[in-house]
């Protein structure tokens, strides 16, 4: 039975320097290979801050003043919403404080000259409460009125939605001349706009629980990705998940890394593979794992003993989809067979 490591059932990398793997038929030469396993994990390119921009207040939009990719700054206007309504009402609004203001000035002539009056005896304390009453009640209605003015000016003010920071515009999520409602709340209202800084971008992964172990805040990966063999990326362990959840039904750990170089050739939404360095053995004896054998609970290797085979039990060390690191039972320069042997050839050792 062909041992099937841990390592490469996980879906590790492929690393060998040195000497290549002598080949013939069905036999391969025992080596000196560097053996560096590395854990392959997957995930997903997304930016460090995006944000659905919604607006403040509904209506209809009036005008759409972006496009998707469109870089935009802090404060560029993407949005107006038609504000026909709320002229309407701040029109209204200051007729009010109009009509409260002579209100004002006519109550408070008739409490001053009361009050000249009442201090004279001249008019009982029923008829000046009144007055004063009168005074104070238009004051309140002023103030209201202005209140109502200044929140009218608020509104009008949101129906130009702009950019929250520099960035840059995903997608735009409605058309001119459709209604929007306000946002009330962050999961209520209409989105209008997709929106990130993709200065800084991130790789959001979930981590088998059987592999996490090998993965530490601040360690490097290495990116892959679909396009020149020639560009690549790297990035950084920001954030290991505390608690497993479950995701397609496999328990593991959310990561989350920041990536450091080749930046420029990555876009949200990309799916991207990482190497994991989990280990590595310099200059030790290897054979292709294909020549590993499982004897029960023992794993053997073939070696060629002139016309015969013979069965040698070997102490296996760190693994990668190319080879196997043999640190004991074998030496470099042995012949080896990379399929069990019959039971003739066996019978046949010298």
């Amino acid at each position: 039975m062909i041992l099937a490591s841990l390592a490469a059932w996980r879906g590790v990398g492929i690393f060998a320097k040195g000497s290549e793997t002598k080949s013939e038929g069905q036999t391969a030469t025992a080596t000196l290979e560097d053996v560096e396993p590395k854990l392959l994990l997957s995930g997903e390119v997304t930016p460090a801050f995006q944000v659905e921009v919604k607006p403040e207040v509904g209506g209809k939009v009036r005008k759409i003043h972006v496009a998707a990719g469109q870089p935009v700054k802090q404060g560029d206007l993407l949005v107006t919403i038609d504000d026909t309504d709320l002229l309407n009402e701040q029109a209204g609004a200051l007729t009010d404080i109009e009509g409260a203001r002579i209100s004002v000035e006519k109550n408070r002539g008739n409490f001053e000259r009361a009050k000249a009056l009442y201090d004279e005896k001249l008019i009982s304390k029923e008829v000046f409460s009144n007055l004063d009453a009168d005074f104070r009640i238009s004051q309140n209605t002023l103030e209201k009125a202005e209140r109502r003015l200044q929140t009218v000016k608020d509104r009008l003010s949101k129906t130009r939605v702009v950019s929250p920071a520099d960035g840059t515009i995903l997608d735009v999520m409605v058309n001119e001349g459709q209604v929007v409602v306000g946002a009330a709340s962050v999961n209520s209202g209409t989105t209008l706009i997709l929106f990130a800084d993709l200065s800084r971008l991130l790789i959001n992964m979930h981590a088998n629980q059987m592999d996490v172990s090998n993965l530490v805040v601040g360690g490097g990966l290495k990116v892959r990705f679909a396009g020149k063999s020639e560009d690549k990326a790297s990035a950084r362990i920001e954030f290991i998940a505390p608690v497993a959840t479950v995701k397609n039904n496999i328990k593991g750990f959310e990561v989350q890394a920041a990536i450091e170089e080749g930046a420029a050739h990555l876009k949200p939404g990309m799916s991207v593979s990482m190497d994991v360095a989990i280990g590595r053995a310099d200059h030790v004896v290897a054979v292709p794992i294909g020549a590993v054998f499982s004897d029960n609970e023992n794993k053997v290797v073939y070696v060629r003993k002139g016309a015969g085979v013979e069965k040698r039990q070997v102490a296996v060390g760190l693994t990668d989809l190319s080879h196997a690191e043999i640190k004991s039972g074998i030496s470099a320069g042995e012949e080896i067979l990379l399929a069990e042997p019959t039971a003739e050839q066996l019978a046949g050792k010298s």
